[in-house]
Protein backbone atom coordinates (compact mmCIF):
# COMPACT_ATOMS: atom_id res chain seq x y z
CA UNK A 1 0.00 0.00 0.00
CA UNK A 2 1.34 3.14 -1.38
CA UNK A 3 0.84 6.61 0.86
CA UNK A 4 -0.02 9.60 -0.62
CA UNK A 5 0.93 13.00 1.02
CA UNK A 6 -0.41 16.22 -0.05
CA UNK A 7 1.76 19.32 0.39
CA UNK A 8 2.21 23.17 -1.16
CA UNK A 9 -1.25 24.66 0.09
CA UNK A 10 -2.50 25.51 2.75
CA UNK A 11 -4.86 22.60 4.65
CA UNK A 12 -7.93 23.24 6.62
CA UNK A 13 -8.78 20.17 8.34
CA UNK A 14 -11.93 21.38 10.38
CA UNK A 15 -10.60 18.75 13.09
CA UNK A 16 -11.12 19.97 16.58
CA UNK A 17 -7.20 19.19 17.52
CA UNK A 18 -5.15 20.29 14.40
CA UNK A 19 -7.55 22.71 12.61
CA UNK A 20 -4.66 23.37 9.83
CA UNK A 21 -1.74 21.90 8.51
CA UNK A 22 0.64 22.32 6.34
CA UNK A 23 0.98 18.77 4.55
CA UNK A 24 -1.89 15.82 4.70
CA UNK A 25 -0.79 11.81 4.30
CA UNK A 26 -3.39 9.44 3.06
CA UNK A 27 -3.18 5.91 3.60
CA UNK A 28 -5.17 2.20 2.58
CA UNK A 29 -8.20 5.13 1.73
CA UNK A 30 -7.98 6.90 5.04
CA UNK A 31 -6.26 10.26 6.61
CA UNK A 32 -3.00 9.17 8.32
CA UNK A 33 -1.51 12.20 9.39
CA UNK A 34 -1.84 16.02 8.93
CA UNK A 35 0.64 18.50 10.18
CA UNK A 36 3.87 20.22 9.48
CA UNK A 37 5.31 19.01 6.41
CA UNK A 38 8.77 17.95 7.83
CA UNK A 39 7.23 15.62 10.16
CA UNK A 40 4.65 14.80 7.20
CA UNK A 41 7.41 13.63 4.88
CA UNK A 42 8.72 11.62 7.66
CA UNK A 43 5.22 9.55 8.16
CA UNK A 44 4.69 9.20 4.90
CA UNK A 45 7.29 7.12 4.10
CA UNK A 46 10.07 7.31 1.22
CA UNK A 47 7.88 6.07 -0.96
CA UNK A 48 5.27 7.86 -0.99
CA UNK A 49 3.26 9.73 -3.98
CA UNK A 50 3.86 13.07 -3.63
CA UNK A 51 0.86 15.32 -5.20
CA UNK A 52 1.56 19.42 -4.67
CA UNK A 53 -1.46 21.64 -4.30
CA UNK A 54 0.21 24.54 -6.13
CA UNK A 55 -0.60 26.90 -3.81
CA UNK A 56 -4.40 25.78 -3.34
CA UNK A 57 -6.33 24.67 -0.60
CA UNK A 58 -7.13 21.45 0.75
CA UNK A 59 -10.14 20.56 2.86
CA UNK A 60 -12.60 17.97 3.88
CA UNK A 61 -15.27 16.86 1.31
CA UNK A 62 -18.02 18.88 1.35
CA UNK A 63 -21.20 17.11 2.78
CA UNK A 64 -24.74 18.07 0.77
CA UNK A 65 -27.66 17.09 3.48
CA UNK A 66 -30.50 17.58 1.09
CA UNK A 67 -29.37 17.46 -2.88
CA UNK A 68 -32.12 15.09 -4.93
CA UNK A 69 -28.85 13.47 -6.72
CA UNK A 70 -31.08 10.47 -8.02
CA UNK A 71 -33.80 12.46 -8.11
CA UNK A 72 -32.72 15.46 -10.60
CA UNK A 73 -30.13 13.03 -12.64
CA UNK A 74 -32.89 10.67 -13.10
CA UNK A 75 -35.13 14.26 -14.45
CA UNK A 76 -32.71 14.64 -17.08
CA UNK A 77 -30.90 11.39 -17.79
CA UNK A 78 -31.87 10.93 -21.71
CA UNK A 79 -33.43 14.26 -22.29
CA UNK A 80 -32.28 16.75 -25.14
CA UNK A 81 -30.24 19.36 -23.11
CA UNK A 82 -31.73 22.95 -23.63
CA UNK A 83 -30.75 24.40 -20.27
CA UNK A 84 -28.19 26.37 -22.11
CA UNK A 85 -29.85 26.74 -25.33
CA UNK A 86 -29.86 30.14 -26.86
CA UNK A 87 -32.64 30.60 -29.37
CA UNK A 88 -35.45 28.67 -31.32
CA UNK A 89 -33.03 27.91 -34.32
CA UNK A 90 -30.60 26.17 -31.16
CA UNK A 91 -33.21 23.98 -29.75
CA UNK A 92 -34.54 22.93 -33.41
CA UNK A 93 -31.03 21.82 -34.11
CA UNK A 94 -30.52 19.73 -31.05
CA UNK A 95 -34.00 18.31 -31.10
CA UNK A 96 -33.52 17.45 -34.95
CA UNK A 97 -30.08 15.49 -34.16
CA UNK A 98 -31.78 13.58 -31.31
CA UNK A 99 -34.65 12.79 -33.98
CA UNK A 100 -31.94 11.35 -36.20
CA UNK A 101 -31.11 8.30 -34.21
CA UNK A 102 -35.01 7.99 -32.60
CA UNK A 103 -37.13 5.37 -33.62
CA UNK A 104 -40.51 7.08 -35.17
CA UNK A 105 -43.33 7.35 -32.88
CA UNK A 106 -40.61 7.40 -29.93
CA UNK A 107 -40.93 10.54 -27.39
CA UNK A 108 -38.58 12.84 -27.18
CA UNK A 109 -38.62 14.85 -24.28
CA UNK A 110 -36.30 18.08 -23.42
CA UNK A 111 -35.12 20.04 -20.46
CA UNK A 112 -36.67 23.24 -19.59
CA UNK A 113 -34.44 26.14 -21.13
CA UNK A 114 -32.23 27.78 -18.39
CA UNK A 115 -30.73 27.00 -14.76
CA UNK A 116 -32.71 24.60 -12.47
CA UNK A 117 -34.53 24.22 -10.97
CA UNK A 118 -35.43 28.13 -10.35
CA UNK A 119 -35.00 29.40 -13.60
CA UNK A 120 -34.56 32.90 -12.05
CA UNK A 121 -30.74 33.74 -13.28
CA UNK A 122 -31.83 32.18 -16.78
CA UNK A 123 -34.83 30.47 -18.17
CA UNK A 124 -37.17 30.66 -21.71
CA UNK A 125 -37.29 34.37 -21.66
CA UNK A 126 -33.62 34.56 -22.04
CA UNK A 127 -34.10 33.16 -25.57
CA UNK A 128 -33.94 35.70 -28.21
CA UNK A 129 -37.37 35.41 -29.27
CA UNK A 130 -37.89 35.44 -24.97
CA UNK A 131 -40.46 32.66 -25.14
CA UNK A 132 -40.64 28.83 -25.76
CA UNK A 133 -41.01 27.76 -29.82
CA UNK A 134 -44.38 27.20 -30.71
CA UNK A 135 -45.76 23.49 -31.87
CA UNK A 136 -44.86 25.08 -35.88
CA UNK A 137 -41.14 25.77 -34.98
CA UNK A 138 -41.31 22.66 -33.10
CA UNK A 139 -42.59 20.29 -36.08
CA UNK A 140 -39.68 21.21 -38.28
CA UNK A 141 -37.23 19.73 -36.12
CA UNK A 142 -39.38 16.72 -36.35
CA UNK A 143 -42.98 15.42 -37.48
CA UNK A 144 -42.46 11.98 -37.15
CA UNK A 145 -42.06 12.01 -32.71
CA UNK A 146 -43.85 13.62 -30.07
CA UNK A 147 -41.55 16.52 -28.55
CA UNK A 148 -42.06 18.23 -25.46
CA UNK A 149 -40.09 20.84 -23.46
CA UNK A 150 -40.72 20.02 -20.05
CA UNK A 151 -40.87 22.79 -16.58
CA UNK A 152 -39.37 21.64 -13.60
CA UNK A 153 -40.63 22.44 -10.35
CA UNK A 154 -41.12 24.64 -8.07
CA UNK A 155 -41.42 27.66 -10.16
CA UNK A 156 -45.78 27.75 -10.48
CA UNK A 157 -47.14 29.24 -12.71
CA UNK A 158 -44.56 27.60 -15.57
CA UNK A 159 -44.84 26.89 -19.14
CA UNK A 160 -44.18 24.02 -21.54
CA UNK A 161 -44.11 23.55 -25.06
CA UNK A 162 -45.80 20.39 -27.69
CA UNK A 163 -45.03 20.02 -31.08
CA UNK A 164 -48.12 18.73 -32.90
CA UNK A 165 -47.27 15.25 -32.89
CA UNK A 166 -47.30 15.37 -28.76
CA UNK A 167 -50.33 17.55 -29.25
CA UNK A 168 -52.17 14.47 -30.48
CA UNK A 169 -50.26 12.05 -28.38
CA UNK A 170 -51.90 13.52 -25.17
CA UNK A 171 -55.19 14.23 -26.97
CA UNK A 172 -55.28 17.83 -26.92
CA UNK A 173 -57.26 19.42 -29.82
CA UNK A 174 -58.54 23.19 -30.53
CA UNK A 175 -61.65 21.98 -29.37
CA UNK A 176 -60.37 22.09 -25.19
CA UNK A 177 -61.26 25.16 -23.30
CA UNK A 178 -58.67 27.64 -23.51
CA UNK A 179 -58.48 27.14 -20.00
CA UNK A 180 -59.38 23.73 -18.00
CA UNK A 181 -59.07 23.90 -14.11
CA UNK A 182 -55.74 25.92 -13.94
CA UNK A 183 -53.97 25.19 -16.99
CA UNK A 184 -54.34 27.65 -19.75
CA UNK A 185 -54.22 26.54 -23.51
CA UNK A 186 -52.46 28.90 -25.58
CA UNK A 187 -54.16 29.44 -29.10
CA UNK A 188 -53.68 31.43 -31.61
CA UNK A 189 -56.09 34.40 -33.50
CA UNK A 190 -57.69 31.45 -35.69
CA UNK A 191 -58.34 29.24 -32.83
CA UNK A 192 -55.49 26.77 -33.29
CA UNK A 193 -53.60 25.74 -30.35
CA UNK A 194 -49.87 26.70 -30.47
CA UNK A 195 -48.34 23.71 -28.14
CA UNK A 196 -47.63 26.21 -25.06
CA UNK A 197 -49.53 25.49 -21.72
CA UNK A 198 -48.86 27.58 -19.27
CA UNK A 199 -50.12 27.30 -15.29
CA UNK A 200 -49.28 24.03 -12.97
CA UNK A 201 -47.53 22.43 -15.51
CA UNK A 202 -44.62 20.94 -13.73
CA UNK A 203 -43.65 17.64 -13.64
CA UNK A 204 -44.22 17.16 -10.07
CA UNK A 205 -45.41 19.06 -7.09
CA UNK A 206 -48.61 19.53 -8.58
CA UNK A 207 -51.94 17.61 -8.18
CA UNK A 208 -53.93 20.03 -11.17
CA UNK A 209 -56.69 17.23 -12.59
CA UNK A 210 -56.32 18.35 -16.10
CA UNK A 211 -52.65 18.31 -16.60
CA UNK A 212 -52.55 15.12 -13.95
CA UNK A 213 -54.03 12.91 -16.26
CA UNK A 214 -51.11 14.94 -19.14
CA UNK A 215 -48.98 13.33 -17.18
CA UNK A 216 -49.72 10.24 -16.65
CA UNK A 217 -49.43 9.88 -20.86
CA UNK A 218 -46.02 11.25 -21.05
CA UNK A 219 -43.20 8.50 -20.65
CA UNK A 220 -41.55 7.16 -17.86
CA UNK A 221 -37.87 7.33 -17.48
CA UNK A 222 -35.80 3.65 -18.70
CA UNK A 223 -33.54 2.32 -16.41
CA UNK A 224 -30.68 3.25 -18.81
CA UNK A 225 -31.81 6.60 -18.79
CA UNK A 226 -31.98 6.77 -14.78
CA UNK A 227 -28.39 5.10 -14.44
CA UNK A 228 -26.68 7.35 -16.85
CA UNK A 229 -29.00 10.67 -15.45
CA UNK A 230 -28.13 9.86 -11.78
CA UNK A 231 -24.40 8.91 -12.76
CA UNK A 232 -24.37 12.21 -14.78
CA UNK A 233 -25.17 13.87 -11.78
CA UNK A 234 -22.72 12.54 -9.43
CA UNK A 235 -20.00 13.77 -11.59
CA UNK A 236 -21.53 17.08 -11.34
CA UNK A 237 -21.31 16.86 -7.30
CA UNK A 238 -17.91 15.49 -7.68
CA UNK A 239 -16.91 18.49 -9.39
CA UNK A 240 -17.94 21.18 -6.86
CA UNK A 241 -16.60 18.95 -3.98
CA UNK A 242 -19.14 17.14 -2.59
CA UNK A 243 -18.13 13.68 -1.68
CA UNK A 244 -21.58 12.73 0.45
CA UNK A 245 -25.00 13.21 0.38
CA UNK A 246 -28.02 12.48 2.03
CA UNK A 247 -31.11 11.37 0.28
CA UNK A 248 -33.30 12.01 2.70
CA UNK A 249 -36.67 13.22 1.29
CA UNK A 250 -38.81 11.78 -1.13
CA UNK A 251 -37.19 7.74 -1.26
CA UNK A 252 -38.85 5.22 -2.27
CA UNK A 253 -37.93 1.36 -2.86
CA UNK A 254 -37.05 1.78 -6.29
CA UNK A 255 -35.06 5.04 -5.80
CA UNK A 256 -33.41 2.80 -3.33
CA UNK A 257 -32.54 -0.41 -5.52
CA UNK A 258 -31.16 2.23 -8.05
CA UNK A 259 -28.93 3.08 -5.73
CA UNK A 260 -27.89 -0.26 -4.75
CA UNK A 261 -27.36 -1.35 -8.34
CA UNK A 262 -25.11 1.63 -8.54
CA UNK A 263 -23.11 0.26 -5.69
CA UNK A 264 -23.07 -3.38 -6.73
CA UNK A 265 -21.48 -2.09 -10.34
CA UNK A 266 -18.52 0.02 -8.61
CA UNK A 267 -20.32 2.97 -9.97
CA UNK A 268 -21.33 4.88 -6.65
CA UNK A 269 -18.63 8.46 -6.65
CA UNK A 270 -20.26 9.55 -3.76
CA UNK A 271 -21.22 8.50 -0.04
CA UNK A 272 -24.53 7.83 0.00
CA UNK A 273 -26.92 8.09 3.24
CA UNK A 274 -30.59 7.36 2.67
CA UNK A 275 -33.75 7.03 4.23
CA UNK A 276 -37.31 5.91 3.11
CA UNK A 277 -39.97 7.98 2.76
CA UNK A 278 -43.38 6.59 4.76
CA UNK A 279 -45.49 7.59 2.08
CA UNK A 280 -44.86 9.51 -1.05
CA UNK A 281 -46.81 12.89 -2.11
CA UNK A 282 -44.73 14.47 -4.62
CA UNK A 283 -45.18 12.72 -7.96
CA UNK A 284 -48.71 12.74 -9.66
CA UNK A 285 -51.07 10.80 -9.20
CA UNK A 286 -50.81 10.89 -5.60
CA UNK A 287 -53.90 9.59 -3.79
CA UNK A 288 -53.67 9.12 0.26
CA UNK A 289 -53.17 5.30 1.68
CA UNK A 290 -56.36 4.65 3.84
CA UNK A 291 -54.73 4.60 7.39
CA UNK A 292 -54.63 0.80 7.93
CA UNK A 293 -52.56 0.91 4.88
CA UNK A 294 -50.24 3.54 6.10
CA UNK A 295 -49.45 1.59 9.15
CA UNK A 296 -48.62 -1.65 6.92
CA UNK A 297 -46.50 0.09 5.17
CA UNK A 298 -44.73 1.98 7.85
CA UNK A 299 -43.96 -1.86 9.11
CA UNK A 300 -42.93 -2.84 5.59
CA UNK A 301 -40.39 -0.11 5.27
CA UNK A 302 -38.91 -0.12 8.65
CA UNK A 303 -36.86 -3.54 7.61
CA UNK A 304 -35.76 -1.98 4.80
CA UNK A 305 -34.32 1.35 6.68
CA UNK A 306 -31.63 -0.23 8.60
CA UNK A 307 -29.24 -1.27 6.01
CA UNK A 308 -26.42 1.08 7.84
CA UNK A 309 -23.30 -1.49 7.24
CA UNK A 310 -21.72 -0.08 4.09
CA UNK A 311 -19.48 2.90 4.36
CA UNK A 312 -20.47 3.51 0.44
CA UNK A 313 -24.27 3.19 0.81
CA UNK A 314 -26.29 3.25 4.22
CA UNK A 315 -30.28 3.37 4.18
CA UNK A 316 -31.33 4.13 7.67
CA UNK A 317 -34.30 6.28 8.83
CA UNK A 318 -38.03 7.10 7.64
CA UNK A 319 -38.99 10.23 6.50
CA UNK A 320 -42.61 12.06 6.42
CA UNK A 321 -43.45 14.96 4.45
CA UNK A 322 -46.64 16.18 5.51
CA UNK A 323 -47.03 19.77 3.26
CA UNK A 324 -45.54 20.93 0.04
CA UNK A 325 -43.68 24.45 -0.78
CA UNK A 326 -45.37 28.14 -0.82
CA UNK A 327 -44.37 28.11 -4.88
CA UNK A 328 -47.17 25.75 -5.58
CA UNK A 329 -49.99 27.08 -2.68
CA UNK A 330 -49.09 24.16 -0.50
CA UNK A 331 -47.40 26.02 2.46
CA UNK A 332 -49.44 25.46 5.51
CA UNK A 333 -50.03 28.53 7.02
CA UNK A 334 -52.10 30.40 10.24
CA UNK A 335 -53.04 33.41 7.96
CA UNK A 336 -54.43 32.97 4.40
CA UNK A 337 -51.67 33.94 1.34
CA UNK A 338 -51.96 34.41 -2.51
CA UNK A 339 -51.96 30.80 -3.93
CA UNK A 340 -50.30 31.02 -8.19
CA UNK A 341 -53.27 31.82 -9.30
CA UNK A 342 -54.00 34.36 -6.56
CA UNK A 343 -56.54 32.61 -4.94
CA UNK A 344 -56.57 32.98 -1.31
CA UNK A 345 -55.51 29.49 0.65
CA UNK A 346 -53.63 28.71 4.33
CA UNK A 347 -52.30 25.78 2.46
CA UNK A 348 -52.66 22.29 2.40
CA UNK A 349 -52.31 18.73 4.57
CA UNK A 350 -50.83 15.92 2.66
CA UNK A 351 -51.22 13.55 5.21
CA UNK A 352 -53.16 13.27 8.38
CA UNK A 353 -52.41 14.30 11.68
CA UNK A 354 -53.85 10.39 12.31
CA UNK A 355 -51.19 9.64 9.97
CA UNK A 356 -48.50 11.74 11.53
CA UNK A 357 -48.72 10.55 15.19
CA UNK A 358 -48.50 6.75 13.98
CA UNK A 359 -44.96 7.80 12.20
CA UNK A 360 -44.29 9.52 15.29
CA UNK A 361 -45.33 6.70 18.03
CA UNK A 362 -43.34 3.95 15.21
CA UNK A 363 -40.40 5.72 15.11
CA UNK A 364 -40.27 6.45 18.57
CA UNK A 365 -41.36 2.84 19.74
CA UNK A 366 -38.93 1.08 17.10
CA UNK A 367 -35.83 3.22 17.69
CA UNK A 368 -35.93 4.16 14.01
CA UNK A 369 -34.62 7.76 13.17
CA UNK A 370 -36.90 9.67 12.30
CA UNK A 371 -37.34 12.71 9.55
CA UNK A 372 -39.77 15.61 9.34
CA UNK A 373 -39.42 17.67 6.26
CA UNK A 374 -41.38 20.88 7.59
CA UNK A 375 -41.30 24.11 6.54
CA UNK A 376 -44.60 26.64 7.88
CA UNK A 377 -45.53 27.54 11.17
CA UNK A 378 -48.45 25.72 10.91
CA UNK A 379 -46.58 22.41 10.29
CA UNK A 380 -44.29 22.61 13.07
CA UNK A 381 -46.69 23.62 15.84
CA UNK A 382 -48.90 20.44 14.60
CA UNK A 383 -45.63 18.21 14.79
CA UNK A 384 -44.41 19.71 17.70
CA UNK A 385 -47.57 18.72 19.70
CA UNK A 386 -47.64 15.29 18.51
CA UNK A 387 -43.54 14.78 19.39
CA UNK A 388 -43.97 16.64 22.59
CA UNK A 389 -47.06 13.93 23.60
CA UNK A 390 -45.10 11.06 22.28
CA UNK A 391 -41.84 11.66 23.77
CA UNK A 392 -43.19 11.45 27.40
CA UNK A 393 -44.68 8.14 26.85
CA UNK A 394 -41.47 6.89 24.36
CA UNK A 395 -38.11 8.64 24.89
CA UNK A 396 -36.05 9.05 21.36
CA UNK A 397 -34.28 12.20 22.44
CA UNK A 398 -31.39 10.13 21.91
CA UNK A 399 -32.74 9.03 18.65
CA UNK A 400 -30.96 12.40 16.51
CA UNK A 401 -34.13 12.76 14.55
CA UNK A 402 -33.88 15.11 11.75
CA UNK A 403 -35.84 18.50 10.69
CA UNK A 404 -35.27 19.06 7.24
CA UNK A 405 -36.46 22.41 5.31
CA UNK A 406 -36.97 24.87 7.81
CA UNK A 407 -36.97 27.66 5.60
CA UNK A 408 -39.40 29.10 8.35
CA UNK A 409 -39.46 29.17 12.09
CA UNK A 410 -40.07 30.95 15.02
CA UNK A 411 -37.67 31.35 17.95
CA UNK A 412 -40.27 29.07 20.14
CA UNK A 413 -40.43 26.55 17.51
CA UNK A 414 -36.54 26.60 17.65
CA UNK A 415 -36.36 25.57 21.11
CA UNK A 416 -38.70 22.73 21.42
CA UNK A 417 -36.80 21.15 18.54
CA UNK A 418 -33.71 21.54 20.49
CA UNK A 419 -35.47 20.29 23.54
CA UNK A 420 -36.70 17.12 21.30
CA UNK A 421 -32.99 16.07 20.86
CA UNK A 422 -33.24 17.19 16.84
CA UNK A 423 -30.61 18.29 14.30
CA UNK A 424 -31.87 20.31 10.99
CA UNK A 425 -30.88 20.40 7.67
CA UNK A 426 -31.79 23.33 5.32
CA UNK A 427 -30.75 25.44 2.50
CA UNK A 428 -29.63 28.91 2.39
CA UNK A 429 -30.71 28.73 -1.20
CA UNK A 430 -34.48 28.72 -0.03
CA UNK A 431 -33.91 32.86 0.92
CA UNK A 432 -32.08 33.32 -2.41
CA UNK A 433 -34.73 31.67 -4.48
CA UNK A 434 -37.89 31.88 -2.65
CA UNK A 435 -37.51 35.53 -0.39
CA UNK A 436 -38.86 37.48 -2.80
CA UNK A 437 -41.66 35.06 -3.20
CA UNK A 438 -42.54 34.76 0.29
CA UNK A 439 -42.72 38.66 0.45
CA UNK A 440 -45.08 38.64 -2.71
CA UNK A 441 -47.25 36.50 -1.18
CA UNK A 442 -47.54 36.36 2.17
CA UNK A 443 -45.86 39.43 3.20
CA UNK A 444 -42.23 40.64 4.42
CA UNK A 445 -42.99 39.45 8.27
CA UNK A 446 -42.27 36.27 7.09
CA UNK A 447 -38.64 37.60 6.42
CA UNK A 448 -37.92 37.72 10.37
CA UNK A 449 -38.29 34.02 10.47
CA UNK A 450 -37.01 33.13 6.60
CA UNK A 451 -33.49 30.62 7.45
CA UNK A 452 -32.71 31.86 10.58
CA UNK A 453 -29.32 30.13 10.98
CA UNK A 454 -27.91 31.65 13.58
CA UNK A 455 -30.76 31.55 15.67
CA UNK A 456 -30.82 27.37 14.78
CA UNK A 457 -27.18 27.32 16.06
CA UNK A 458 -27.62 29.51 18.94
CA UNK A 459 -30.62 27.65 20.58
CA UNK A 460 -28.06 24.65 20.02
CA UNK A 461 -29.61 22.84 16.96
CA UNK A 462 -27.06 21.09 14.81
CA UNK A 463 -27.03 22.53 11.28
CA UNK A 464 -25.96 21.22 8.01
CA UNK A 465 -25.90 22.68 4.84
CA UNK A 466 -28.17 20.93 1.10
CA UNK A 467 -28.98 22.26 -2.04
CA UNK A 468 -32.18 21.57 -2.92
CA UNK A 469 -33.74 23.50 -5.56
CA UNK A 470 -30.44 25.79 -5.90
CA UNK A 471 -28.05 27.33 -6.70
CA UNK A 472 -26.59 23.56 -7.16
CA UNK A 473 -23.15 25.42 -6.65
CA UNK A 474 -22.11 24.08 -2.74
CA UNK A 475 -19.82 27.09 -2.78
CA UNK A 476 -22.78 29.72 -3.66
CA UNK A 477 -24.76 27.77 -0.93
CA UNK A 478 -21.64 28.49 1.67
CA UNK A 479 -21.93 32.29 0.57
CA UNK A 480 -25.47 32.75 0.83
CA UNK A 481 -25.26 31.51 4.37
CA UNK A 482 -23.66 34.67 5.09
CA UNK A 483 -25.15 37.38 2.81
CA UNK A 484 -28.62 35.79 2.99
CA UNK A 485 -29.24 37.91 -0.70
CA UNK A 486 -32.40 37.44 -2.56
CA UNK A 487 -32.08 36.18 -6.29
CA UNK A 488 -32.66 39.07 -8.75
CA UNK A 489 -33.73 41.90 -6.37
CA UNK A 490 -30.83 42.78 -4.54
CA UNK A 491 -32.02 42.65 -1.45
CA UNK A 492 -30.37 41.18 1.56
CA UNK A 493 -32.37 39.00 4.54
CA UNK A 494 -28.94 39.32 6.49
CA UNK A 495 -30.45 39.91 9.96
CA UNK A 496 -28.24 38.80 13.37
CA UNK A 497 -30.78 35.63 13.19
CA UNK A 498 -29.99 35.00 9.90
CA UNK A 499 -26.02 36.10 9.09
CA UNK A 500 -23.32 33.03 9.68
CA UNK A 501 -19.81 33.77 10.11
CA UNK A 502 -17.98 32.36 6.96
CA UNK A 503 -16.41 29.34 9.08
CA UNK A 504 -19.71 28.80 10.70
CA UNK A 505 -20.95 28.49 7.14
CA UNK A 506 -18.48 26.20 5.96
CA UNK A 507 -19.25 24.11 8.44
CA UNK A 508 -22.48 23.46 7.43
CA UNK A 509 -21.15 21.37 4.90
CA UNK A 510 -18.24 19.58 6.63
CA UNK A 511 -18.36 19.06 10.21
CA UNK A 512 -21.73 20.40 10.50
CA UNK A 513 -23.34 18.01 8.22
CA UNK A 514 -21.02 15.11 9.41
CA UNK A 515 -22.64 15.67 12.92
CA UNK A 516 -26.13 16.11 11.81
CA UNK A 517 -25.87 12.52 9.94
CA UNK A 518 -24.44 10.80 12.78
CA UNK A 519 -21.19 9.96 10.76
CA UNK A 520 -17.96 11.46 12.34
CA UNK A 521 -15.60 9.42 9.97
CA UNK A 522 -16.38 12.04 7.19
CA UNK A 523 -16.31 16.29 7.33
CA UNK A 524 -13.33 16.32 8.37
CA UNK A 525 -9.55 15.23 7.58
CA UNK A 526 -8.42 14.05 11.12
CA UNK A 527 -6.42 10.67 11.55
CA UNK A 528 -8.94 7.71 10.87
CA UNK A 529 -11.35 9.87 9.24
CA UNK A 530 -12.09 8.71 5.54
CA UNK A 531 -9.60 10.62 2.95
CA UNK A 532 -12.60 12.08 1.06
CA UNK A 533 -10.47 15.42 0.24
CA UNK A 534 -10.71 18.36 -1.94
CA UNK A 535 -8.05 20.86 -3.56
CA UNK A 536 -9.29 24.10 -4.37
CA UNK A 537 -7.74 27.81 -6.17
CA UNK A 538 -8.49 29.73 -3.41
CA UNK A 539 -9.46 29.83 0.46
CA UNK A 540 -12.59 29.91 1.02
CA UNK A 541 -12.09 31.29 4.97
CA UNK A 542 -10.45 34.31 3.24
CA UNK A 543 -11.39 35.31 0.02
CA UNK A 544 -13.84 37.54 -0.94
CA UNK A 545 -16.88 36.64 -0.45
CA UNK A 546 -18.11 37.66 -3.80
CA UNK A 547 -15.51 35.47 -5.32
CA UNK A 548 -16.75 32.52 -3.13
CA UNK A 549 -19.12 31.08 -5.46
CA UNK A 550 -16.76 30.90 -8.24
CA UNK A 551 -14.49 28.68 -6.43
CA UNK A 552 -13.07 25.94 -9.01
CA UNK A 553 -12.52 22.26 -7.74
CA UNK A 554 -8.89 21.47 -8.93
CA UNK A 555 -9.38 17.78 -7.88
CA UNK A 556 -11.69 15.70 -5.60
CA UNK A 557 -10.78 12.09 -3.62
CA UNK A 558 -13.20 9.72 -2.45
CA UNK A 559 -11.40 7.22 -0.01
CA UNK A 560 -8.19 8.31 -1.02
CA UNK A 561 -9.09 7.51 -4.89
CA UNK A 562 -9.21 10.65 -7.91
CA UNK A 563 -13.05 11.30 -8.85
CA UNK A 564 -12.27 14.25 -10.03
CA UNK A 565 -9.82 15.89 -11.86
CA UNK A 566 -9.70 19.24 -13.62
CA UNK A 567 -6.31 19.00 -15.27
CA UNK A 568 -4.67 22.11 -13.37
CA UNK A 569 -2.85 19.98 -11.27
CA UNK A 570 0.41 17.93 -11.82
CA UNK A 571 -0.62 14.70 -13.33
CA UNK A 572 -1.22 11.82 -10.90
CA UNK A 573 0.27 9.01 -11.42
CA UNK A 574 -1.68 5.41 -12.80
CA UNK A 575 -1.41 3.81 -9.05
CA UNK A 576 -2.67 6.88 -7.63
CA UNK A 577 -6.21 7.01 -10.22
CA UNK A 578 -6.57 3.28 -9.68
CA UNK A 579 -6.23 2.76 -6.26
CA UNK A 580 -9.46 0.42 -5.05
CA UNK A 581 -12.07 2.88 -3.34
CA UNK A 582 -12.57 2.30 0.46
Amino acid sequence: MTNTIITGGRVLTLASDTPEAEALVLSGGRVLAAGDRDDMLAAAGPDARHVDAEGGVVLPGLIDTHPHVMHFGMLAGGLVDLTDAVDHADIVARIRARAAHTPPGQWIMCTPVGEPHYFIRRSERDLLERRLPDRWTLDAATEAHPVLIQAWAPRMPNVVAFNTSALRAVGLTAFVPDRVCDVEIDKNEAGELTGILRGPVTNYYTYDPFWGQILTKLPRPSMADAVAGTTAEMARYSAQGVTSVYEGHAMDPEHIALYRHLRATDALTLRVMATLDAESVIFYPFDPLPYAEFADRLRRLAAEASDDGDDMLRVDGLTLSPGGPCFSGYFATYDSYLDPFGRRTRGVRFLSLEKEEEFVRFCAVNGIRANLCLGAFREHDDFLDIAERVVREHDFRDKRWILQHAMTITPRQARRYADLGFQVTTSAGFAWGKGAMYGERMGEHVWRDLEPLHRLTEIGLDLGGGSDWGPKNPWEQIELAQTHRFAGSGHRNDGPDQKLSRLEALRMWTTGAAKVLGRPEIGSLAPGNHADVVIVDRDPLTCPIVDLPDTKVLRTYLGGSIVHDSGELASPSAAETEEVRS
